[in-house]
Formats: structure tokens, sequence, C-alpha cells
């Protein structure tokens, strides 16, 4: 069984060899600040605690492919057929940790606002247009049953690019409902998510009201076009001239908590690049940074007070025909089973037009599923 572990700073180079070595399934992550040059040197005075290694992929055993009513096994074992059976034979065992868990934030809300308002000014002054600011929820000695909780988390918030990854001590609970990068032939597809609106489940006249209200919303929009035009810039670096299109512009749908509006992006991908080669171009994705990228990565370093880690990163899949498909880690609890240290970031996209008090509130409906099922709400 192959696996890619590289150096610091040294994830690109060493993928493209790995790559061209390595034509089966592969799965894994790459962490947000993995791709960029002396990110990690840069971002280096804001603490880290759940310390997934930057970039991982790796060959598995057995793969279950679920196509409509089959189950395709592929299997690097001698007899499918036995692992199918064990499979079948699974118990999932009784969760035996901390039934509520409260988390602390690293910004009160008096400090997210005044931040936010020095965040709004570096705007002003036209240092970037659009900025996705994060902050931390954390829990230190905290016990948890990490697929239990998963679980609970993927029931009260089902989600598309949902994932339970698990990494030696390192676990992503992962309930996304957004799609990094998909390549099917030469097409790449993206679908970056700017714009939420709570669920008002008890009211359908109102739950249609809230989803009319993202749609027209002038803020969500600005926010939204920024984004779409950012992950235009970035696809055009790797596709044929004139080939990169926006498929869907201002799509709403909706989830369990939420309503979000989302884009869809296209192009076709040039010959002779490869995985190495998208990741430099688009990576970290446009909706976790914001625009013009670089500056929004200085001043990201600068406000933020932990390092992202795994969240705002990716967690999927290649096969062994080279296509792919890679979420955006957001909505996803980070448990550090060594140091039992547990985490989740929420954030958003700061504009011109943002609201510092609405900003926080919409962190806090983000934030809100992970909450139910640690037991805080």
């Amino acid at each position: 069984m192959h696996t890619f572990i590289p150096g610091a700073n040294q994830v690109l180079p060493s993928l493209k060899a790995f790559l061209k070595d390595n034509k089966d399934w592969l799965f894994g992550h790459f962490c947000y600040n993995s791709t960029l040059p002396g990110y990690q040197q840069q971002a280096a005075h804001l603490p880290e605690h759940v310390q997934f290694a930057p970039a991982f992929l790796f060959q598995p055993e057995t793969v279950a492919e679920l196509k409509s009513d089959k189950v395709i096994i592929s299997t690097l074992l001698a007899d499918p057929q036995s692992v199918y059976l064990t499979i079948l034979s699974q118990q999932i065992p009784e969760a035996t940790a901390q039934t509520s868990i409260a988390v602390q934030p690293r910004f009160t809300r008096e400090a997210y606002l005044e931040t936010l308002q020095h965040i709004l000014q570096h705007i002003q002054r036209g240092d970037c247009y659009e900025i996705n600011f994060c902050q931390e929820f954390y829990a230190q000695n905290v016990q948890i049953a990490p697929y239990q909780l998963f679980k609970r988390l993927n029931n009260l918030s089902p989600t598309p690019y949902a994932a339970f990854y698990k990494l030696q001590h390192q676990y992503a609970l992962c309930a996304s409902p957004e799609r990094y990068l998909k390549k099917e032939g030469n097409k790449l597809i993206s679908q970056p998510i700017k714009g939420t609106a709570k669920r008002i489940p008890d009211s359908p006249e109102k739950d249609a009201e809230a989803r009319e209200a993202l749609y027209n919303s002038p803020k969500e929009r600005s926010e939204n076009v920024m984004v779409v035009d950012l992950v235009r810039n970035d696809l055009s670096q790797i596709c044929h001239p004139g080939s990169v299109t926006v498929d869907e512009l201002f799509g709403i749908y909706s989830f369990p908590q939420v309503h979000q509006m989302i884009s869809t992006i296209s192009g076709e991908l040039l010959p002779g690049k490869d995985l190495a080669d998208i990741l430099e171009a688009t990576f970290p994705m446009g909706s976790m940074t914001g625009a013009p990228k670089k500056r929004v990565l200085e001043l990201t370093n600068q406000y933020e007070r932990t390092q992202r880690n795994l969240y705002a990163g990716s967690i999927g899949y290649i096969n062994p025909n080279g296509d792919f498909d890679f979420n955006v880690v957001i909505r996803s609890i980070l448990y550090n089973e060594a140091d039992n240290y547990l985490s989740y970031h929420v954030g958003g996209g700061i504009t011109f037009y943002s609201n510092a008090v609405k900003e926080y509130e919409e962190c806090l409906l983000k934030a809100s599923a992970m909450n139910k099922v640690l037991g805080m709400l």
C-alpha cells in the first residue's frame, strides 16, 4: 500500500512524482497551508493543536463504491466476498465518552467585533476586496467517541461532501456542503459557497421568505460574485482560453440548518496538467481566502488567532483514471486523540457591505449543528 507524506514546503513537487508512479485509487487530504511556499513560517506565531500532516494520500486496501442500487467492492486482498462479509459483521461500539462538551471561543464577541472593524478598514483602503475571516472554538482535555459523534452530526446535518476521516491520532468529522474541485475527463468543476441564511422549519412561508431574501441580498451577491471572479481567474491559469464559464450564478440550495448561495464554474483542463498544477493555481480555494488572494493570506495571518490546519483545506479521492473530487473542509469537528483536543472553526466572507454584528451571528449559525451534537444546545 503506497502513501504520500511530503515534507514541509515539498507538497507540490513531491506530489508530481507520486502521481506519476501511482495510478490506483488514492484518498487523503491537503491542509489549508500545505501548498503555499513559506506560509508555514509566516503563520508560525499562531498556535496549532490538531496537527494533521500538511498533506497525505494513501492507496486503500479496499474501496466500496455505492452506485444507485449496487455496491462495488475493489480490494487488494484476495477475496472481495470475505471483505463484504466482514463489513456486514461489523458492530458499532456504544459511546463511552463525555456526553456534553462545552467549547471556548478564541475571540470574545467584543474582540471579534473590534477585529472586524480593523478588517473593514483594510477593505475601505483598498488592501483587499473580500476576506474570509475565521475563528476557532475549542475544548481541551476531552474524550469523544468519534464515529458516534460523526453519525449524530451527519444525521442532524446531512451534506453532499461529508467525510469521516482518521489519520493516526487525528480525526475529521466533516459535514461539508461545499465542493472545492471535481475533475471528469478534461472538465474541472468548482462550486464555491458564499451566502448563508437560517432555515425556519416551523414556518414554510417564512422559510421561503428567508430563501428569497438570501437570493436578493446585495451583500450576499457581492460576496458570491467576488469569489466567482477569483475562481474564474484561478481556473483560467490551467484551462483552455475561453473555456472557463459560469454554469450557475447565485443558485440557492437548502440544507437542514441553512440556505446557501452556491455558484458553479467549470473549464476545460489543458493537456499535461496534473493535480499538482491544479492545486498550485487554485488552492487554497477562493471561498476560504478572498481577493486578492496573496494580500488576504497576509491579513488572515495577522488577525486570526490560530492556524487553520485541515480546516479550510480539503478531503477527497482520486480514481484510477486520474479523475478526482475534493471537498472544502468546513462545518467540521477536528479532534486530536493523543492530546484530547477538540476544535472547530467558523467564518465568513467580509466585504465592504458587511455588518460586524451580523457577521458574528452568521458564525454562530454556521456553528449550530456542531454545537448541538456536542451538547451545548
